[in-house]
Order: structure tokens, then sequence, then C-alpha cells
């Protein structure tokens, strides 16, 4: 039985398809173009990444070789299978064997089903930066979804195209992460109050080490649906650079004449983006609230509830 907060994720796909990159973005504060020089995994490469101090995710990067798969599906299928939260499939838009790709994720959900039917099941149609034609990609993103929910039914998924090029790789797995989170509505009642009490257009709660999304309150609609990960990538890479220079990233205010972005340390494990387009509001007075808001969000936080 899994350790309480312990939840195993499972991330899958042919070899050669982007697991082991877009895990090292996310989790291991990689920027998109070395993890061109990452290698295959063999096997299985075992993570246990620490999200939001009581939540631990228990990644398994499984390698995609043909040996590897058939092990997964045959003699090695209840180690490999049971006691699963999640299961991430990536597929390759860049593949050549299309049936051959769908025949593994079908015994997979087979698989799944049998040992982990609780599981939640997440399919990345990766690569997509591949398609120059954003009417193309919505397409074969459409096509793909279409394809896959007849094959899963009546179980649900939830499919995500994704490049480790662009913020689509934070919106897939801030969705996915999501999931995995305690207390989660309490945590959008609670900012939706403090996004409320500040004035603000949007308050949005980042988790610290890798800046995914893990709620937001909104109270003033914005056309840019990805606004958020754009935010994650823009933030994280800044981080980055600031640990190459031996500083360390704290807050920081942004200012122009239609609107005042605020970004701060908030509890132990996230930070806070608070933005305001009231030019009546002082920011001082924001950073009061969200000081004062911090140990009740702490321990929210902490709590293991679902």
């Amino acid at each position: 039985m899994a350790a309480k907060g312990l939840k195993k994720v499972l991330l899958m796909g042919k070899s050669g398809s982007g697991k082991t990159s877009m895990r090292s973005i996310i989790f291991a504060n990689f920027l998109a173009k070395p993890t061109m020089r990452l290698g295959p995994t063999l096997h299985v490469d075992h993570d246990n990444v620490k999200f939001l101090g009581n939540l631990v995710l228990n990644l398994w990067d499984c390698g995609g070789q043909d040996a590897f798969m058939e092990a997964f599906f045959n003699s090695e299928r209840a180690q490999t299978f049971s006691g699963v939260h999640v299961l991430i499939y990536v597929f390759d838009v860049d593949s050549h064997e299309h049936k051959k790709d769908i025949d593994q994720f079908v015994s997979c959900l087979q698989s799944i089903d049998d040992l982990s039917p609780d599981a939640r099941v997440f399919c990345l149609i990766h690569k997509m930066d591949l398609i120059k034609n954003e009417d193309d990609r919505t397409k074969l993103l459409e096509e793909r979804r279409e394809e896959l929910s007849k094959i899963a039914a009546p179980r649900k998924l939830t499919v995500f195209r994704t490049s480790i090029w662009d913020e689509t790789l934070y919106k897939a797995w801030s969705e996915i992460v999501y999931q995995l989170v305690p207390n989660v509505s309490l945590l959008k009642e609670k900012l939706t109050k403090l996004c409320n009490l500040c004035g603000a257009d949007e308050v949005v709660l980042f988790e610290k080490a890798t800046f995914l999304v893990i709620s937001h309150a909104i109270s003033r609609e914005h056309k840019d649906v990805h606004r958020f990960e754009k935010i994650s990538n823009i933030i994280k890479h800044y981080k980055l650079t600031c640990g190459k220079t031996q500083a360390r990233f704290k807050s920081m205010e942004v200012k122009n004449s239609t609107f005042t972005a605020l970004v701060d340390v908030f509890t132990t494990n996230t930070y806070i983006m608070v933005i305001m387009s009231n030019p009546r509001i002082q920011c001082a007075a924001v950073q009061q609230n969200v000081q004062f808001a911090r140990s009740y969000f702490e321990q929210i936080i902490k709590s293991k509830r679902r």
C-alpha cells in the first residue's frame, strides 16, 4: 500500500517521444535546449518529487523501447500498474508507427483498468511545434482526442497538446498535478476571497519549485487563456538565470499604464501573483493583505485532506 501523501505517476510512451525531456524541464529545472542531450531511459527511472510539502509524486519514467514495454505488459505488469494514481501517456506527432503506438496505449489502459481502476488518465500529443500551422495543430488535436476517447470509453481521459518550446507543457502538467493536490476547492474559495479583498483582477498560486499553477481566482475575465502558463515559463526561466549568478529570486513587481503585477513568496511551498488594473489600489496595501493571509493558507496547504 502506498504511503499517505505518496502519489504514483506513470509516464509512458514510445522511446524518443519526449517523456524524459518534459520531466526534466518541469521537475529538474532544465531549459528546453539542453534536454536534447539527454539519453533514452533504460527500463524505469524512479523519482520521488516533493510537491507542496506533504504531497510526494512517485514518478515512474518508463522506457519506451519494445523490450521494456513487453516486460511492463507481461512479467512486470503487477509491479508497474498497481497502485497508480495517474497515467500520463505521451504520443509523438512525428511517429511513423501510429497503429503500434495505439496498440501499446490500449495495453496500458487494460492494465490500468485491471490493477488501478481509479487512476486518472492523461494523453499528451507531444512535439506539436513540428506542425507549423495553428489550424493544422488544432485539427490534429481534435482528431486524436476523438480517437483516444473512443478507445478509452467508458473511461474518461484528458488530452493535451504539448511542446517543450512553449507554455503548453506547463498548461498540461499544471492541470495534471491539480488533480492530486489536497484541498483544491478550499484553496480556490479562499483565493477568491483574497482576490476580492485586494480589489485585484486575478490572484494566482504557483508551486514554488516547478512554478506550476496550483489554483487561481479571477474577478475580471482576460482573453488570453494561456497567460498563467506563459508566466510560469517566463518566471521559471528568470529564476534559473538568477541562479546562474548566485542570486535568489524572491519577488518582483511589474507596472505599466494599464496594470500592476506583484509576484512574491507566499507560503513555504508557493509563490503568489496578484494582478491589479485599478490605479487607486496601492501595492503596499496588497502586500499587507498577502502577508496577513500567509499563515492561513499555510495551514490549508499542509492539511492532507482531499
